[in-house]
């Protein structure tokens, strides 16, 4: 028997060869894989997905292209346990055969709940639930907002409760998908709309109850966000009581269905007119007492002796103005008295010190020149023999000549008295 030489191929054959039977195994062309998610990366501009999943012993490649990554409800990362579904081959270009994953699921936890969490951890983290944010409902809107389904209970609900209550509030109503792949978009725009208008002062958002993907709309990020942004403030009303979705956490107010909503978001007017009423029952008791109380303050006055005896208020002002008359008087007659023994005193000390009193007990006043030049003699140093000067007596004055002038000098006589010098 003669051997047969062995085939010789080149790596793109081989490569080729094996991808051709791996892709022709019936059983790989749709396989569920369980594992790990390792070394995961997202190619943000072609939105293909690229993994590992390994368990204990092994790992293998996976890839997952955009047209599939699209569907999926949460983002995977590394160390979430998954279920992949998905095809066996090989590319060609490294000769590593890898699992093509056209689905991926969540291994215990729902894909929509784990979408759930994602978002609310992600968006809490942003501050988009903080109570800070929240804005309080207007008292008495004058327009209320409402975007839900034209077709379900929960409009009927709605305008049910706000007519009830309110009906002199305005509705304006906008209709939308609750549920579906165009839901999002619609509630988004709608919002956006009433927001751009300035349609409305409050404004209601939601929906009747029914399954996590009936009310997944009311959970998608978008739609979030536009609550959170809206400028007038959103109460969000999406499904029964225990429902909760992440509109209600960026909401400025939750309410636990579409009916207690309404209720929320206008006063009940018939609790306004009772008390309306009692207001103006209380006024009226007020209004009351308060004259009551003027009246009798008026009849205290007019009762008292001024008003009836009016000349008494006279008398008494009289009175009293001549009790203060005479204590002025006397006052006055004081203080000129004091006024008039100072101005003798200082007479007195004014004479005793005025050059005329000096005059009167004998003494004259030498000077010298006349009128303004006129200066008063002190010294004989300053009267040279034989001249002339003026003596002033108290009634008249004497022009003289000094004969002879004579120097008087303290002192040297040994008896206390002057010796002249001739």
């Amino acid at each position: 028997m003669i051997a047969q030489a062995p085939l010789t191929l080149t790596v793109s054959q081989l490569n080729t060869y094996l991808k051709m039977k791996l892709e022709e195994d019936p059983r790989l062309s749709s396989v569920l894989v369980t594992g790990e998610i390792s070394n995961f990366t997202n190619h943000y501009k072609s939105g293909h997905l690229y993994f590992s999943l390994k368990d204990e012993r092994s790992l293998v490649r996976a890839v997952m292209f955009a047209r599939s990554a699209a569907r999926l409800r949460f983002l995977p990362k590394d160390g979430m346990k998954v279920l992949a579904r998905g095809r066996i081959s090989l590319y060609e270009a490294s000769g590593q055969y890898q699992l093509y994953v056209e689905d991926l699921q969540p291994d215990g936890l729902g894909a929509l709940n784990l979408a759930y969490e994602q978002l609310k951890e992600k968006l809490g983290r942003e501050g988009l639930f903080s109570p800070e944010r929240k804005r309080p409902l207007p008292r008495f809107p004058e327009r209320v907002g409402v975007i839900t389904s034209p077709t379900g209970a929960a409009v009927h609900d709605i305008l049910t409760v706000l007519g009830r209550r309110f009906p002199m509030a305005q509705v304006v109503f906008c209709p939308v998908l609750v549920q579906g792949e165009g839901a999002a978009p619609q509630l988004v725009r709608a919002l956006e709309r009433m927001n751009r208008a300035q349609a409305a002062d409050v404004i209601i958002l939601g929906r009747g109850g029914g399954s996590l993907e009936d009310l997944w709309a009311f959970n998608e990020e978008s739609v979030a966000r536009a609550v959170a942004a809206s400028q007038i403030p959103v109460i969000s009303a999406v499904g029964h009581e225990t429902d909760f979705t992440i509109c209600d956490f960026a909401a400025d107010l939750r309410a636990p269905t579409p009916s207690a909503a309404a209720e929320l978001a206008v006063p009940d007017a018939a609790e306004l007119a009772a008390s309306l009423q009692y207001q103006r029952r209380r006024l009226a008791l007020g209004i009351e007492a308060r004259l009551g109380a003027y009246r009798q303050r008026l009849d205290a006055l007019t009762a008292s002796r001024p008003l009836q005896q009016p000349g008494s208020l006279t008398a008494d002002r009289a009175a009293k103005t001549a009790a203060l008359e005479e204590r002025l008087h006397r006052a006055a007659a004081s203080v000129c008295s004091a006024g008039q023994a100072r101005l003798a005193g200082l007479a007195g000390r004014l004479d005793a010190l005025s050059p005329l009193s000096v005059l009167a007990r004998g003494y004259a006043i030498a000077s010298l020149g006349k009128g303004k030049r006129r200066t008063l003699i002190t010294s004989v140093e300053s009267l040279p023999p034989g001249g002339r000067f003026t003596l002033r007596f108290l009634d008249g004055e004497a022009e003289c000549r000094a004969e002879e002038v004579k120097k008087i000098i303290k002192g040297g006589t040994g008896d206390g008295g002057e010796k002249p010098e001739l």
